[in-house]
């Protein structure tokens, strides 16, 4: 992979914090902690809302298609069907809630190869910030590829 791309910006989205999608993704990963699905035991903890489960921001960008979520790793070069999810790490500096809209600022943080270049890694960052500038998290995730294309 071209290691000019490290650095590339790639396009900001907002997304708002849905309560529904919450509720969904809490029960889904087995979350028991009521203070993530009930309203009531939200404020009664101090929430003013549903607050953000800690690995939800990995998928709070996704769900607008294949082309628009992916479309990103298409215009490198890469084929779809050769990428693996390597790892994701977050680093948290406030809590999220239902009803906040977030910025995600994504970029191409770093490109690198092993085994001789039978397998690429292309690391993505993404700043995410309320609207006012404050930050919630930095993400990074690491995707795997073999067999890019060009």
């Amino acid at each position: 992979m071209d290691p000019s791309v490290v650095g590339r910006v790639l396009p900001e989205r907002e997304v708002e914090v849905e309560r529904g999608r919450l509720r969904s993704f809490a029960l889904a990963i087995g979350e028991t902690d009521a203070v993530y699905t009930d309203l009531d035991a939200a404020r009664t903890a101090g929430h003013p809302d549903l607050p953000v489960p800690p690995t939800f921001l990995f998928g709070v960008g996704l769900g607008r298609g294949p082309e628009q979520d992916f479309g990103w790793i298409a215009e490198l070069g890469v084929d779809l069907r050769a990428v693996l999810h390597g790892d994701q790490a977050f680093t948290y500096h406030a809590l999220a809630h239902a009803g906040d809209t977030l910025t995600l600022a994504p970029r191409i943080a770093d490109v690198f190869s092993r085994k001789g270049g039978a397998l690429q890694f292309l690391v993505r960052e993404t700043a995410v910030r309320r609207t006012d500038g404050d930050p919630v998290a930095d993400l990074r995730e690491t995707l795997v590829v073999r067999g890019i294309s060009s």
